[in-house]
């Protein structure tokens, strides 16, 4: 991990005129996921969102990629609180790795709180979060802070946007949001909230930058409703199966809707499927008729076109329920020629090979299969240009900072507000670990950075992302491993053959001639070693290296990871 420069700040006395309000992204900014910003005042310190963000292609082996965190470890004294805006995956997902080394009260509504209680089981940790159940339109006071929550549309529930009151001005975070006029739960984005503290004036507006390229407004996500009708009525004959993401309720709402009216039985598949949906069940989220919910077994008994399974993997997550299906190893479910599968989620970005290669298994399946590029079943939850637009000219915000998007959304985004009129010395792109210091209502400018960036997550181990596991994993996946195992006496004399073993790499251990060029460069690393008085013990290993890339060097540039083995009797 990089090591993190210390600063040691002078405690100065409470003051409303002194104070200085700092905010610190160190997630989210330049990147899509592992969402993360602090907040400071004085001595006072609130956390908005802590999540997660998937593995590139690049990262071999890598599960997870969280924030890294340790200026809030080192601050943790200071914070009051962490706020949490909604239940996506990017917003919660890194809480089960960084709330038990911070412990201080959470903040959320009752669905989102559900979500991460499922996120701290599946980690098995001990950890028992503080929750603190928040509503919509509640206000929480925070040592120099004042939290209050403003309800916005999303594609999931409980979706908050938080109106944040410091000594020197209010900041609005929106957290993600769009501007949908006929949300399925009737919870509209709250144009009043927003527009009274407009009027009232807002300090900074920190604004979802995901859809800022996409021009014009987001489509409703009842639109999505409109084409599962027409799907399930062209498809009268065939089984349907749709994936979306296990955490869009109101997608899962509407299967079931459009399940009921064409006679129907509903299969949810996947495991975090079925969690969020018993939550969502639970606490009155979803609306499930008595009876349309059936399993795969009782599902066997019924015709094909009486069944709609609902299922996880639209992203093409390895173990999800819709690979297994692709792939023909679904203990329960087996797809073919009278299937029709609706992919009902845009790939995140990194995403796009693995649902690529999904769809091109389930059509060599034999199945009809309907995806994002080929017809209107999936609507985005957040807000394009028009409707950030019209968020801007009702807030007004004195200064602006794009966040949650890669760094072309927030320079589009940032031009956007300048031609709404904010000054363009008042609009700030930031990036992860940047502290945009406020010393008065009237004035802002970069501070000093803190330490930020990634820590990978393999299981349940962490690692940094810039430190050797990544690279040596790389290595390994292009050249290959060579393995050299050599026993030597007291007088660094060979007492066995040199035994030569390889996994992975062009050069095999049944190479004869290979073999025995490999052989002599042990033995000539041996003897120099030899007849260097009083050579230290670590120089072997690295004269046999030495010898050994010689050797591949003179045949090829493919230098495999090389790994001697010294036993000394």
């Amino acid at each position: 991990m990089p090591v993190t420069e210390k600063k040691r700040y002078k405690r100065k006395p409470k003051s409303i005129d002194k104070g200085e309000l700092r905010i610190i992204p160190l997630g989210g900014l330049g990147e899509i996921g592992k969402n993360l910003t602090a907040f400071s005042f004085e001595n006072d310190i609130i956390v908005v969102d802590c999540g997660l963000k998937f593995p590139e292609d690049d990262m071999l082996g890598i599960d997870l990629v969280i924030p890294d965190a340790e200026y809030l470890i080192e601050n943790k004294s200071k914070i009051k609180a962490i706020f949490i805006t909604h239940g996506h995956e990017d917003h919660i997902g890194a809480l089960p790795f960084i709330l038990p080394k911070l412990d201080v009260p959470l903040y959320s509504t009752r669905l989102t709180a559900g979500f991460i209680e499922n996120k701290m089981v599946d980690a098995r940790t001990s950890y028992e979060p503080d929750y603190r159940i928040i509503s919509p339109g509640d206000k929480v006071e925070a040592g120099n802070f004042s939290v209050e929550f403003i309800p916005v549309c999303h594609s999931i529930p409980d979706a908050l946007a938080l109106a944040i009151k410091t000594p020197l001005g209010t900041i609005i975070h929106t957290g993600d949001f769009k501007l949908d006029p006929t949300p399925i739960d009737g919870v509209c984005t709250d144009f009043s909230a927003f527009a009274q503290l407009g009027k009232e004036g807002v300090l900074l507006m920190l604004s979802d930058s995901t859809n800022v390229d996409r021009v014009g407004v987001t489509p409703s996500e009842k639109t999505v409703g409109q084409t599962f009708e027409k799907l399930f009525r062209l498809h009268k004959d065939r089984r349907i199966v749709i994936a979306t993401f296990a955490s869009n309720l109101h997608r899962a709402q509407q299967v079931i809707n459009t399940a009921v009216r064409f006679n129907r039985k509903v299969v949810l598949n996947g495991r975090s499927m079925l969690s969020n949906m018993d939550l969502a069940q639970e606490l009155g989220y979803v609306e499930v008729p008595e009876g349309i919910i059936v399993t795969s077994q009782e599902a066997d008994l019924l015709p094909a076109n009486r069944v709609v399974v609902l299922t996880t993997g639209s992203q093409g997550e390895p173990f999800s329920g819709l690979v297994l299906m692709s792939k023909g190893t679904h203990r329960m479910i087996k797809l073919g020629d009278k299937d029709l599968v609706i992919i009902s989620a845009t790939p995140i970005p990194g995403n796009e090979k693995l649902v690529n290669h999904t769809i091109n298994r389930l059509f060599a399946l034999g199945c009809e299969v309907i995806y994002e590029k080929s017809d209107n079943i999936h609507v985005s939850g957040h807000a394009s240009r028009d409707e950030l637009t019209i968020l801007l000219n009702i807030v007004k915000p004195k200064f602006f900072v794009p966040v949650h998007g890669e760094y072309r959304h927030l320079v589009r985004h940032a031009q956007l507000a300048r031609e709404m009129g904010i000054s363009s010395k008042n609009v700030f792109i930031l990036q992860n670990g940047d502290v945009l210091k406020f010393t008065s209502s009237n004035r802002a400018e970069l501070g000093e950075t803190v330490q930020s960036g990634a820590v990978l997550v393999d299981g349940v181990a962490l690692g940094g992302l810039e430190g050797s596991i990544l690279r040596e994993r790389r290595e390994l996946s292009e050249n290959g491993l060579v393995v050299i195992s050599v026993t030597i006496d007291e007088y660094s004399h060979l007492v066995s053959p040199v035994q030569v073993q390889t996994r992975g790499s062009v050069f095999s251990s049944e190479d004869r001639d290979t073999l025995c060029k490999l052989e002599d460069a042990v033995n000539k690393a041996i003897e120099q070693f030899a007849r260097v008085p009083g050579a230290r013990p670590s120089a072997l290993p690295a004269e046999i290296r030495k010898r050994v890339r010689e050797v591949f060097g003179r045949s090829s540039r493919n230098y495999p990871t090389i790994v001697p083995l010294i036993t000394r009797i």
